[in-house]
């Protein structure tokens, strides 16, 4: 069962579900900011099999992401906007991950952050041509962790995360007259 943030709030930051979008594998990572600190939660990676059919797989998809916020109930929910060139088949299974992130993010009631990639690194990195490296390093920075995150769809879901508190906080001190 699906829990509205504003039934359970657990913890007295604000929590952020950044999610990396992909049919194969989607990244996602959980982090919550207390003031100015953030604090790594979880993240990782849910995974579907190309065998199964593409509902299968959409499925799987919706049942980590339900199964993540039902641990870590988000306050918001960010999503990495995607644009693609000319794999047009990926970008489809890319396009209907999407769909469920979108559709998971509107049971929660809450209105997705879809964040591209460039604002994705100028977040984390302040350089929106930040190589992936460079964000990976800086996501391990800012999240005191001792090593850089791993896979990169978790390590990329965890700055997509970031990105969305960032844009979280301007929206709540416009909110506030600052």
């Amino acid at each position: 069962m699906l829990r509205s943030t504003a039934e359970k709030k657990e913890h007295s930051g604000v929590r952020a579900l950044g999610i990396d979008p992909g049919l194969g594998t989607m990244g996602y990572g959980v982090v919550t900011q207390y003031g100015d600190r953030l604090v790594c939660e979880s993240y990782g990676v849910v995974k579907t099999p190309s065998s199964l059919s593409l509902t299968k797989r959409l499925s799987l998809l919706y049942d980590g992401l339900k199964e993540k916020a039902g641990e870590y109930p988000p306050d918001i929910i960010a999503v990495e906007k995607l644009f693609f060139g000319r794999n047009i088949t990926t970008a489809e299974m890319v396009w209907q991950a999407r769909g469920v992130i979108l559709l998971f993010s509107a049971q929660l009631g809450l209105e997705p952050y879809e964040i591209k990639p460039s604002e994705v690194k100028m977040a984390v990195c302040g350089y929106g041509a930040a190589e992936k490296g460079q964000v990976q390093g800086m996501v391990a920075n800012l999240l005191g962790l001792e090593k850089n995150p791993t896979p990169d769809d978790a390590a990329d879901a965890l700055a997509v995360a970031i990105a969305g508190l960032s844009m979280s906080s301007f929206d709540r001190n416009i909110l506030k007259g600052y």
